[in-house]
């Protein structure tokens, strides 16, 4: 890449950059609404990306715990993401990062490839952050929401980068 420095993900210990996005559903949702509920698990995410396709279903399932908020947040439009959604059979909100923006909140996370993952708590600060798909992170995530990601049936890899 000439003259582009590659970006670098928010780190844990950090303040989660703030956002206010497009929701699928209409509204427009920012980091504060979402915090006011407790700690979130944002995922960004793109449907054209296999890791990505590989990841939602054990989010679905962490999101259907209570335990954590799970938030997508899809770099595609609204029509592709709805399709993604149905397909996938998502109930986990989802906002929309739009291109035409150029990403807003993606490139204030510093989102070179996806999934990427932050776990932000209720006073903003990062609590987790990873790019890709770990199986132990998962199970660490998955035990934060009170429940097992992964069923006794599912091949699940051990990673997969994003």
């Amino acid at each position: 890449m000439f003259g582009r420095r590659k970006k670098t993900l928010v780190a844990t210990g950090a303040k989660a950059p703030h956002f206010q996005l497009a929701a699928l559903a209409g509204s427009a949702q920012s980091l504060q609404d979402i915090l006011a509920a407790g700690p979130a698990l944002l995922a960004f995410f793109k449907i054209s990306c296999p890791v990505c396709q590989l990841t939602v279903p054990y989010l679905e399932r962490m999101a259907a715990s209570k335990g954590l908020q799970v938030i997508g947040i899809s770099q595609d439009d609204a029509a592709a993401t709805l399709g993604f959604a149905k397909r996938f059979e998502l109930t986990f909100p989802t906002l929309l990062d739009p291109s035409a923006e150029e990403y807003p909140a993606s490139n204030a996370y510093g989102i070179s490839s996806v999934p990427s993952l932050f776990v932000i708590e209720p006073d903003g600060t990062v609590s987790r952050s990873f790019a890709g798909f770990s199986k132990r992170d998962f199970e660490e995530l998955g035990a934060r929401a009170g429940v097992s990601p992964f069923g006794p049936d599912d091949h699940v890899p051990e990673w997969k980068a994003g």
